[in-house]
């Protein structure tokens, strides 16, 4: 059986935006969805916490097992990546609204995503390991850099970059186009 883990985003939870909405609509295709809330301050969340937490849910990832991210959700899953051993090979990744530069923050924010932003991150070693790849941005991404961030998804990732307009960071409760990339990503 196909397995979906969705990682949502920094602030948030599994019951957060589209996640609750994204699991049903999976479940209903016959994939085992597995939302875990990540641990800590959500406000501040820690790299090693994060991980460590995917790596106690995920034990064997393989061509069968896919990731949904959702903003850190991405740079988490990304991490998770460097930890699983070389000859891993998932299914694919769909990272929504994901980054690895970050504009417009507020001045309490920036610690926290100095935190991730500042953590240096195998790209080589975590593109070895994803079958297939596929970055969902939106141009008025409120957290700027869109082309530098589909450009890095792209380029070391080996991404498919999938730009679309008016989805801001992805934040509403059912975002049709996410399912769809998904599904048209597995194929």
């Amino acid at each position: 059986m196909k397995t979906v883990i969705l990682v949502h985003g920094w602030g948030g939870s599994s019951k957060d935006s589209w996640l609750p909405w994204l699991k049903k609509e999976l479940e209903k295709k016959d994939f085992q969805v597995i939302t875990p809330d990540m641990p800590g301050n959500p406000d501040d969340p820690k790299i090693r916490k994060w991980v460590n937490h995917l790596q106690k849910i995920i034990k064997n990832p393989n061509k069968e097992t896919y990731f949904i991210g959702h903003s850190m959700g991405c740079q988490a899953i990304m991490r998770y990546f460097e930890k699983v051993p070389k000859k891993t090979k998932v299914g694919g990744v769909l990272f929504v609204a994901g980054w690895f530069h970050l504009a417009n923050l507020k001045s309490e924010e920036e610690k926290t995503a100095k935190h991730w932003t500042g953590t240096p991150i195998d790209l080589k070693d975590i593109k070895n390991k994803i079958k297939k790849a596929v970055f969902l941005v939106s141009k008025d991404e409120p957290f700027g850099f869109v082309e530098e961030n589909s450009k890095t998804f792209k380029e070391k990732l080996n991404a498919k970059v999938i730009t679309k307009e008016n989805y801001g960071h992805f934040e509403d409760i059912k975002v049709p186009v996410i399912l769809k990339t998904f599904l048209e990503m597995i194929k």
